[in-house]
């Protein structure tokens, strides 16, 4: 073995380089972070040839006195931290104090800065890792940093960069989850001297959803839903979408912590789980949260490029993000319209339509909510009552708490104005309905609609009824983790709430004595070690709700409405009144959506009217 020794600092700061600096993007990174933690309002990026030759970042930030510009390319110095208590309470974007240190250890880098008041700028190079003595330039108040030639002294980092045009869009990606952080300020973006993106400070939050709008698509904002809420110590706001407007693949998904943009395995496990019971198999949903809490709640200092957090109360930031999320997409109903347009002074508005009145036009029956003959209206929908009286007879409860379980009553109708899904007035193929509304024509898959009706009742009548538990004939006795015996011995209440009844028998086994009625049938051994890895990893666990949600619909789907049966007006007119009412109605068990609206302006362009 060679003798041990100390490295020099050049290699020293090539080797945190090597953690820090991964592409140009990296370096754009931690240079518009100094910049926002320096209070800018405004921040230009310009770009050449993806990176690889020039990154040059000016902001109007508060600047560095001309004494401490040599400390700013120095290893471990910073202006962000002074003591261990501030490193438990980080609040801003860096604090390791290397990056700059690293950046002009790889590049051939400049610093040039004016701080207000003064009346001279300073500028400082180093090339090499020798840094040159300040000296007088022309700069308005803030600093610029140029990075020209990256990883031109470490021929086998530059061999690694990707062409010109991904370079760029690694940063283009990088600008826009940055100008989602912060709407406050002004971001623009250039290549190669031509202006790619501009993105405006944003005053309220008409301009922030626009700003969002510009990252996600134009249509995002009429797709989702407007979150705000806070307990325990912490705040969710911003948007996630509808699960009718889902994605083939994670790429519209921004979740910040404190405004840093973090991928954490709590939060991916949260959202996925308020989703399970409305999004389409192998689909994503899109959003743009910002979650707040105490910096001494966070741990940020668990990744050297601050990709990651770990969260000090676990199990509590899960819970939260999930009640939260859960029960924004449970308040959506089928009819339910939001729209950019119906922004008013910053505030996105979701215009519900009203419930159903009276009209000359439509039937007698059209006019009766659907909640207050649910029973006939089963039957004049000719659904099998056989599902229905399984379940009850497995939780000891009669069919009739799934009639009497009405949702809650629509808002008032406004004079004159029909109701959101409108009044029927055909049937296509006995799959779908026919409807016209106030917007214009709209079409419900009467099967998938119904199907999501009846699986809520049976949530409602379950949640309204005691579970009922069966014993094993053979206990099974399992070999598991110490971890996952550890947490069935702790979580054992818990889970007998549930019918689950486990018990540990070693340091590394537990036996299963007992399981839900309902779930008659499954792999025993998979739903407890299901469970079980859950609440080892995230003390808590929706398995054994979710396995029983997956029965449920099943006796939904069997219980409702099929294709070809064919309906009258008045039964299609009393399934949208309950659509309207339902939670959750806009996308049947499966996650397929259950209605859409094709407005008069679509028809009309459909057909080249006006033109």
């Amino acid at each position: 073995m060679p003798a041990i020794r100390v490295l020099p600092p050049d290699l020293v700061n090539q080797i945190a380089a090597g953690e820090v600096i991964e592409r140009p993007s990296s370096v754009v990174k931690e240079l518009v972070e100094n910049s926002l933690d320096a209070g800018a309002g405004r921040i230009e990026v310009d770009i050449e040839q993806g990176g690889a030759r020039l990154i040059r970042v000016r902001d109007d930030g508060g600047g560095i006195p001309p004494e401490q510009l040599p400390l700013a390319v120095a290893s471990h110095a910073t202006s962000k931290i002074g003591s261990f208590d501030d490193l438990e309470r980080v609040a801003s974007m860096g604090f390791r104090g290397e990056a700059l240190a690293s950046v002009s250890s790889v590049a051939r880098f400049a610093l040039t800065s004016r701080t207000a008041g003064s009346d001279a700028a300073f500028r400082i190079e180093v090339d090499g890792g020798k840094v040159q003595a300040a000296r007088p330039a022309q700069h308005p108040p803030g600093t610029s940093v140029e990075v020209r030639d990256l990883f031109y002294n470490v021929p086998a980092r530059r061999k690694f960069l990707r062409a010109e045009r991904t370079e760029f869009a690694h940063i283009d990606d990088l600008l826009k989850s940055l100008a989602l952080a912060r709407g406050d300020v002004e971001f623009r973006l250039s290549h190669n001297g031509r202006p790619v993106r501009v993105w405006k400070a944003a005053r309220d939050e008409q301009a922030a959803l626009a700003r969002v709008a510009e990252v996600l698509g134009e249509d995002f904002p009429a797709q989702s839903l407007r979150i705000e809420q806070a307990a325990a110590g912490l705040r969710l706001s911003g948007w996630v979408g509808l699960p009718t407007a889902s994605r083939a693949q994670a790429d519209a998904q921004y979740f910040y912590v404190n405004g840093r943009l973090v991928r954490d395995r709590v939060v991916a496990h949260a959202v996925r789980q308020a989703y399970a019971d409305v999004l389409f198999h192998g689909r994503h949903p899109a959003f743009v949260l910002y979650l707040e809490l105490d910096p001494a709640g966070v741990d940020v200092n668990v990744h050297p490029a601050k990709h990651e957090v770990r969260f000090r109360e676990q199990r509590l930031v899960h819970d939260f993000l999930f009640r939260s999320l859960h029960e924004a997409l449970a308040q959506t109903r089928a009819g339910q319209v939001s729209s950019q347009a119906q922004l008013d002074e910053g505030a996105l508005r979701m215009a519900v339509a009203s419930a159903p009145v009276a009209s000359p036009s439509a039937p007698a029956a059209s006019a009766r909510p659907w909640p207050q003959a649910a029973s006939q209206s089963r039957l004049a929908l000719g659904v099998r009552d056989e599902p229905l009286a399984d379940y009850a007879a497995l939780l000891g409860e009669p069919p009739a708490p799934f009639s009497a379980a009405s949702p809650a009553p629509l808002p008032e109708a406004a004079p004159g104005e029909p109701p959101p899904l409108g009044f029927a007035i055909a049937q296509l193929k006995g799959i779908y309905i026919l409807a016209e509304n106030a917007h214009g024509l709209v079409l419900v898959d009467m099967h998938a609609a119904h199907e999501r009706i009846t699986y809520e009742k049976l949530k409602a009548g379950r949640a309204c009824s005691n579970l009922r538990s069966q014993m094993l004939l053979v206990p099974l006795s399992l070999a598991v983790s110490a971890k996952e015996a550890a947490a069935a011995e702790e979580h054992a209440e818990a889970l007998a709430e549930w019918g689950l009844e486990l018990s540990r028998s070693g340091p590394s086994s537990v036996v299963v004595r007992r399981i839900p009625a309902l779930l008659e049938g499954a792999d025993v051994g998979q739903l407890a070690r299901d469970v079980l890895a859950e609440l080892a990893q995230h003390g808590s666990s929706r398995r054994l709700q979710e396995l029983e949600n997956e029965l449920l619909s099943t006796m939904a789907c069997h219980g409702s409405v099929r294709a070809g049966r064919r309906l009258g007006v008045p039964e299609m007119n009393a399934l949208l009144r309950e659509m309207e009412a339902t939670e959750r109605s806009g996308q049947c068990n499966h996650g397929r959506p259950t209605w859409t609206q094709l407005s008069l302006a679509e028809l009309d362009r459909l057909f080249l009217r006006g033109r």
